[in-house]
């Protein structure tokens, strides 16, 4: 068995940055299909494929932008007005919000916090997917991911988890530049006794 190289890949990988304002044109169906094809190989341990997508775009971001806002306040009904305002705008931010959910399923070898990391590697996989094909992404979580509001009004099962707000389009600037990490200030190697 033989592995491609494809030092493309690992370059896009290694130069992906966060795009935070985005604008028309969102990634279209077959950009898309890739984005989706390329998540469905996250890691997933007895196949249970526990992600779920939802796409949201058009009028469709200011309903979800309403629900944000009223999901602030059943969290915290004295929540500040800028904080309830940034919530109801933030679907506004790019023409196209995924919203990635771990369907959760009972299994004996499988817990669910494995589940949600898989969800969380299919979320990555599409945002590096986009970017591979011109595309700039932001993946927001927030206490927003965390409502139990957003889960009922979004008609998901009390069991799902909400890992990201994925948010696609072009980006408006350039990508900014991030300081390049030291491999061995995060990388040790096991030396027991």
């Amino acid at each position: 068995m033989t592995i491609n190289k494809n030092p493309e890949f690992l370059e896009g990988l290694q130069n992906r940055v966060s795009h935070a304002i985005l604008t028309e044109p969102a990634p279209n169906k077959s950009v898309l299909e890739q984005c989706y094809k390329a998540a469905f190989r996250a890691p997933d341990h007895a196949y249970l494929r526990p992600w779920r997508f939802i796409e949201v775009r058009g009028q469709q971001r200011e309903a979800l932008g309403e629900l944000m806002a009223k999901a602030v306040l059943a969290n915290d009904a004295d929540a500040a007005e800028a904080v309830v305002a940034k919530a109801q705008k933030g679907p506004l931010r790019a023409p196209l919000v995924i919203i990635a959910v771990a369907h959760i399923q009972d299994h004996p070898k499988v817990p669910a916090w494995e589940q949600i990391v898989a969800t969380g590697c299919a979320a990555q996989n599409i945002v590096a997917a986009a970017y591979a094909q011109g595309f700039g992404a932001v993946w927001r979580t927030g206490a927003l991911a965390d409502s139990e509001y957003l889960v009922e009004a979004l008609g998901l099962e009390k069991t799902d988890k909400i890992v990201g707000f994925l948010y696609l389009g072009t980006p408006s600037n350039d990508d900014k530049h991030i300081q390049r990490l030291v491999v061995e200030d995060y990388v040790t190697e096991l030396s027991l006794k």
